[in-house]
């Protein structure tokens, strides 16, 4: 069975980021929250295996209102939590509540350490709002005399932020973050080049060619360790690979008529898995993928 697994609150966002389904309002698949029942019953049959859970796929999930409660849930079956948020949602209450909801682990997108560069990726955001809500978290950790959430400030690096890399590392010493992250941006329209590619190339997915065309760094071998260790559970209770399959396309079962050992042990999984050994490349949602090589740092 599967020792970690990703789970999708909500598919609603409050931002328009221009390479993000949700934001864009894009998907193919239904969009919604889920179900307070049925995440109830997967996290009862999960428990005894799963030891994280990453409640985040696509969408903002502090917008479900349970969403703490599920954290809450979970954290009581001795499951490491964690989740990725935008940051606009922390206000004094609600932060309060999720220091004390247990989650060990929170990441607050950042990708600008100004108003005029954050919004640029993170359309329609505030940064103020980001940063205010990161003020909270860690001022009642202090209140509460938590240790968690561990505080991690995510840098999606692209060419409109790139030198500000030194400056959100400041930002974070200055506000008591626990750790900064850098991440590499995919890009869907990325042979011709685009300007969202990173000029400094070990924070960039992609290598320039000599005839000018872009290309993924990653080799693509023939193998990806995620297919054995992990999983990722739509808001509607689909099981899909991996978290580059955004539009939820390779549907490997179902929670909401399976069990989760049913769907991980199913011929469907199995042949997906052996795919994989075969041509890595030919599988659409591989094709963009940094799995399997280092390309940030």
């Amino acid at each position: 069975m599967p020792v970690s697994i990703s789970i999708e609150p909500t598919t609603a966002c409050n931002l328009g980021c221009p390479e993000c389904p949700s934001g864009l309002k894009m998907f193919s698949r239904e969009t919604g929250n889920i179900k307070q029942d049925d995440a109830k019953k997967w996290l009862h049959e999960m428990a005894p295996f799963i030891t994280y859970i990453n409640f985040y796929f696509q969408g903002e999930p502090f917008i479900h209102p349970g969403f703490l409660d599920l954290v809450k849930l979970a954290s009581s079956y001795n499951i490491y939590t964690s989740t990725s948020t935008n940051g606009h949602f922390l206000h004094d209450d609600l932060a309060r509540k999720t220091v004390e909801s247990g989650l060990d682990r929170l990441i607050i997108s950042i990708d600008g350490t100004t108003q005029e560069v954050y919004e640029q990726y993170r359309i329609h955001g505030t940064l103020d709002k980001v940063l205010a809500g990161a003020k909270n978290i860690i001022r009642w950790k202090k209140t509460l005399k938590k240790n968690t959430p561990h505080v991690i400030f995510q840098f999606l690096v692209v060419k409109p932020n790139q030198h500000q890399i030194d400056d959100v590392r400041v930002l974070a010493r200055e506000l008591g973050v626990d750790e900064v992250r850098f991440k590499t941006a995919q890009v869907y329209d990325y042979q011709n080049g685009n300007v969202l590619i990173p000029t400094l190339e070990k924070y960039s997915r992609y290598r320039k060619n000599a005839d000018g065309t872009y290309s993924v760094k990653n080799r693509l071998d023939n193998h990806c360790w995620r297919m054995w260790s992990g999983t990722v559970v739509t808001w509607d209770g689909k099981v899909v690979p991996c978290c580059f399959d955004k539009d939820a396309s390779h549907q490997l079962g179902d929670l909401r008529e399976q069990t989760l050992a049913e769907v991980w042990n199913s011929k469907k999984y199995r042949h997906f898995r052996e795919s994989l050994f075969k041509n890595r490349c030919e599988i659409d949602i591989c094709a963009n993928c940094s799995e399997g090589t280092k390309v940030w740092a």
